[in-house]
């Protein structure tokens, strides 16, 4: 299979025909979309999975969803992938007044070519079930990046209740100091799993956290079947990821739209 039809499946398992827990999806139209949006009355945010548009419908598309979420007051998140079309939809949403952010290496491993898995000494990982230890890795993530996760804590904890078979969230300790957590996500019926955090405090890194909390999650994924696991990687992940047989498949491109920016955004 080449990347060309690799990412046809991505596309369509993933990205198109993926239904998230606790979120609203629309296909627009439903038969073929040329859009996919999911949105959280909850959260009061939203996010554009996939795209399918043309010089005679993008701008006419960008004008749409930013209408819908803004009558709602939502932000949202219109993920740009490099095989997406036309070709310059990211400068288009900047235009348009989107908040384009770094972009992040896709990579896919199948787990029909996993490498052995070589754990690293000294590094306990535990999964995290309980209220407390989530709130325990979001104190974590928040000293790690400076920024308040009460959204994504009440998101981890309330999937882990409501839709337990979903979602495992690890954590990797030295001693009783908890130094990195990471999540995986199930998308049944679809082949892919994603992989999400890793984030390790700045004194344990280099010690191995990263890859503990990696060979735990291919593990399970690997006992329940799934074959493709993918994940959005920061520079520093994707040297670890290639080591353990994951392929670089593009950049994808988080591209922000909040209501606020509605205003004046023609100037952009």
């Amino acid at each position: 299979m080449d990347k060309s039809e690799f990412l046809a499946i991505f596309d369509k398992q993933y990205r198109r025909d993926l239904i998230e827990p606790s979120v609203q999806r629309e296909a627009i139209p439903p038969d073929d979309p040329r859009v996919v949006r999911h949105y959280s009355q909850q959260f009061k945010s939203g996010f554009i999975s996939y795209s399918k548009l043309d010089e005679s419908s993008i701008e006419a598309e960008i004008d749409a969803q930013v209408a819908f979420f803004s009558n709602l007051g939502y932000e949202f998140e219109w993920k740009v992938y490099d095989h997406d079309c036309p070709s310059d939809l990211r400068e288009r949403l900047a235009r348009r007044g989107f908040t384009v952010e770094d972009p992040e290496a896709l990579m896919i491993l199948n787990m029909d070519h996993t490498p052995a898995f070589l754990e690293p000494e000294g590094v306990v990982v535990r999964r995290i079930e309980e209220e407390a230890g989530i709130q325990a890795i979001m104190r974590m993530e928040e000293a790690v990046w400076n920024e308040d996760h009460s959204e994504l804590e009440t998101r981890l904890w309330q999937d882990l209740q409501t839709d337990p078979k979903t979602l495992s969230v690890f954590a990797s300790y030295d001693g009783d100091q908890l130094a990195s957590a990471a999540w995986i996500y199930y998308h049944p019926p679809t082949h892919f799993a994603s992989l999400w955090g890793g984030s390790t405090l700045p004194e344990h890194r280099g010690k191995g956290h990263y890859t503990a909390l990696l060979n735990a999650r291919m593990r399970e994924a690997r006992s329940r079947g799934y074959r493709f696991l993918m994940v959005d990687a920061s520079p520093m992940s994707r040297p670890i990821l290639e080591r353990r047989g994951f392929t670089f498949y593009g950049f994808s491109t988080p591209c922000v739209w909040k209501p606020a920016q509605e205003k004046g955004s023609s100037d952009a």
